[in-house]
């Protein structure tokens, strides 16, 4: 029984217990539940009758239960198998439980679990559009998650559902739940919030992305200028992070407290700033002293203009970096030589003039996290020494690294920077379309739950561009999917089936709606339901048909609607599926015991000497044609043949 069963059987014996005998008494919890049992083992022992889906908790149309209610009631032991049950309860349980789909339409009952304990939303008729894997609350425990199955299950479109539940650290079937009561729409925008946030990551994997696109590589820039200050118009080289790895980073990034009395904008800025030169010197004790930073270039005098000419001293980047780029809630990290540093603060003034100074007169005003300290970030800084150039950012340097120093040397982060216990989702549509080695490169080992930050068996690799440290967080959950029809997953990489927890997706027909035609009613659940059986013993289940190709047909259902599916859409997949093989794709159509103007595919006799005349003893593999039969499109009877033999 699926998660979805599961929760539909708790709501109606929820449901149960709140209705009234007609003498205004409860029924018995023995009553309760011997009528929710009945709905889960009768259905499976009729006989004499075609039932698709014997899982009748699986069901939430009310009309569609209504037909198949019909059918059971038809069976040729249903009195026996009601007998059995003890009471009637099949036959109360069956029309009860139509009563109880057709109050949830309305919005009339409030629903709970089992045990009683009501959930207070209001009831919607959205219905529920796709399948969940057994277990799910457990597997969301797992970091890293594929759902897979045959296309148009609803992969990508659970991918929302998945995203939330992880963020918002819910039971994935209290999701679920939401879905169906509040509708999806709820749930989608939760989800663009979060993505919005930086909360979520959405990617495409195809033959072309590499490495350099997901974790780090090599791109040409345009050197703008270097950090003494010196302009040039050359192009260089720099080290990009990749999708991945840039999440990663952020995810790590500590919290900055909105209210913070330290002054910290979100996504500060990292400087390095060289007060009076290296060491102990007196405009580096001024500037602790008087909760300020100051740089020279004085000759330039206060304000900086076009006309001013750099020629001689040079300072044009530098002078720019001080007074217009760096920003209040910036952080500055002061030099004390080329590999250490003597203290941390904060950018809480604007650019400034000190007209009494004697020199170093351009000031900005900060508030010390940390001063007269000994921090070495020789390593952080990927191995590279810090320069005399006066400002510059320290792009390697993040916050999280400062959090760590401030640890260290002070207690301010406890109210002003916390470490980030947000959950984050990396979303990767058709996992298995890529070149898995290819791009994951070390990160096949990182990705491995046991080897996240923070774990007893925590891994850090050396990337091979940046040479920089890099690990996976323990809060980055990788959600992927996987189309079963392009790739099987037996095929898949061993390294990667072995760190993800799969999550199968199959097509849930139960989920449609019938269409009228007339007098005619096509009940589409029924023909998928055949159409699947078919291609499962003709192809395999891999390849089966998912019910989001006719999910349009749920709110906008039309003849018109359905023939433009199967013309442009189903015929096409069986085409690709089978090679063009019509024989097979007219045995999953039932072509073959239809009337010829029911059928989708004309199966034509070639006469072959008519076409060539005398062939010389050569013979053809395949004397017949095929054509697809344009009025078939148009019939209902082509659709409902497809799956009722008694329309035969």
């Amino acid at each position: 029984m699926s998660d979805l069963s599961k929760l539909n059987k708790q709501q109606y014996i929820y449901w149960l217990k709140q209705k009234r005998k007609s003498n205004g008494e409860l029924y018995s919890e023995n009553t309760v539940n011997s009528y929710a049992s009945s709905l889960s083992t009768a259905p499976a022992r009729l006989s004499g009758i075609e039932l698709e889906n014997t899982d009748v908790y699986g069901i939430t149309s009310a009309n569609y239960f209504h037909e198949i209610r019909q059918r059971m009631e038809r069976a040729e032991n249903f009195e026996e198998i009601n007998i059995k049950a003890g009471n009637k309860a099949f036959q109360y349980a069956l029309e009860y439980y139509e009563d109880f789909l057709r109050e949830q339409e309305k919005g009339n009952e409030p629903v709970g679990d089992a045990d009683g304990n009501p959930l207070n939303y209001s009831i919607t008729s959205t219905p529920i559009v796709f399948t969940a894997a057994a277990g799910l609350p457990t597997a969301l425990l797992d970091k890293n998650i594929i759902l897979y199955g045959p296309p148009g299950t609803g992969k990508t479109y659970n991918t929302v559902t998945y995203a939330v539940a992880i963020i918002e650290n819910k039971p994935l079937h209290n999701i679920m739940y939401e879905v169906r009561t509040r509708g999806y729409e709820v749930i989608q925008e939760r989800y663009r919030s979060y993505k919005d946030k930086g909360l979520i990551e959405f990617t495409t994997f195809h033959q072309s992305y590499g490495y350099e696109e997901f974790i780090e590589g090599i791109k040409p820039k345009i050197q703008q200028g270097d950090e003494t200050g010196q302009i040039g118009d050359n192009v260089a080289y720099e080290i990009k992070p990749g999708v991945f790895k840039q999440f990663c980073e952020k995810a790590q990034t500590p919290v900055i407290q909105d209210s913070n009395t330290y002054g910290i904008r979100k996504e500060p800025v990292i400087w390095k700033v060289s007060l009076g030169g290296s060491g102990q010197s007196d405009v580096k004790q001024d500037c602790f002293d008087n909760d300020r930073i100051r740089i020279g270039w004085d000759s330039y005098g206060e304000r900086i203009t076009d006309e001013t000419d750099f020629r001689e001293y040079g300072g044009a980047t530098i002078l720019s970096r001080f007074m217009s780029e760096m920003v209040i809630g910036d952080i500055v990290l002061i030099l004390h030589d080329e590999k250490t540093i003597d203290a941390i603060g904060v950018v809480t003034g604007e650019y400034e003039w000190l007209n009494q100074m004697e020199d170093y007169k351009r000031s900005r005003n900060v508030k010390w996290l940390a001063k007269d300290i000994r921090e070495d970030i020789y390593a952080l800084n990927g191995n590279k020494v810090m320069t005399l150039g006066s400002v510059y950012r320290l792009n390697r340097i993040t916050l999280a690294d400062v959090l760590v120093m401030l640890k260290a040397n002070s207690n301010v982060h406890s109210t002003a920077i916390q470490e980030n216990a947000n959950n984050y989702v990396f979303i990767i549509d058709e996992i298995n379309r890529g070149n898995i080695s290819k791009i994951l490169g070390e990160l096949i080992t990182l990705i491995e739950p046991s080897k996240r930050i923070g774990q007893a068996e925590e891994i850090r690799l050396r990337l091979p561009y940046s040479q920089e440290v890099f690990g996976v967080p323990g809060n980055v959950y990788l959600l992927a999917t996987m189309n079963t029809a392009d790739r099987s997953i037996a095929r898949l990489d061993t390294a990667l089936r072995r760190r993800f927890h799969f999550a199968e997706m199959m097509p849930c027909p139960e989920v449609l709606v019938s269409i009228q035609v007339g007098s005619e009613v096509i009940e589409l659940s029924a023909m998928l339901e055949m159409m699947n059986r078919r291609i499962e013993v003709l192809y395999d289940r891999e390849h089966m048909i998912g019910h989001a190709y006719f999910m349009s047909l749920n709110n906008h259902s039309a003849l018109d609607d359905l023939a433009h599916i199967f013309r442009n859409t189903i015929i096409p997949l069986l085409q690709e599926y089978f090679y063009e093989d019509y024989d097979k794709i007219r045995l999953v159509l039932g072509d073959n015991n239809k009337p010829e103007s029911e059928q989708f595919i004309l199966a034509k006799k070639t006469d072959i000497t008519e076409l060539f005349g005398d062939m010389n003893g050569f013979e053809f593999d395949d004397e017949a044609g095929y054509m697809l039969n344009e009025e078939a499109f148009e019939n209902a009877q082509a659709y409902r043949k497809i799956y009722s033999r008694s329309s035969l």
